[in-house]
């Protein structure tokens, strides 16, 4: 089942047994895929699908860092509601075990020595991380930290 389809399903979901926050996160998902069908002609493929959630995902915990800041509990409250549904269509999160093997396998193939060939290092373990939910940041400060 497709993402648009599996939106629409749990939309309708939703909407009977009257869960508005699930509705309204449901409804930002399905308006983002239409805006993505809309912009470039063509349905989203699984990889434009991916980043679309994470994109979502990460303005939640932008909002809810910005509502923690700004002493606004309740409101940092319901974007980590959203943000948890939104991680229900993520795949599994890697963990710390798999992102560590990726980047010293990256670093074995590709030869890099140094901080310089950083770039080429994310790129073969954000590869070999495929398929996988990873978070950029982390990767990349786990990549510096084993670069000399």
């Amino acid at each position: 089942m497709s993402l648009t389809e599996r939106i629409q399903k749990d939309m309708v979901e939703a909407m009977k047994a009257k869960q508005e926050l699930r509705l309204s996160v449901v409804r930002a998902i399905k308006t983002a895929l239409l805006k993505y069908k809309a912009d470039n002609m063509k349905d989203p493929d699984e990889a434009a699908e991916q980043a679309m959630l994470k994109t979502l995902a990460k303005q939640r915990m932008d909002s809810m860092e910005q509502f923690k800041n700004g002493n606004r509990p309740e409101l940092a409250e319901k974007e980590a509601a959203e943000l948890v549904i939104i991680e229900g269509y993520l795949p599994q999160k890697a963990s710390a075990e798999d992102i560590a093997a990726a980047v010293e396998a990256a670093i074995a193939e590709t030869g890099a020595t140094g901080k310089a060939q950083m770039g080429v290092v994310m790129k073969a373990a954000s590869a070999k991380l495929a398929g996988k939910n990873v978070d950029g940041k982390a990767l990349s400060e786990l990549v510096k930290s084993k670069l000399p």
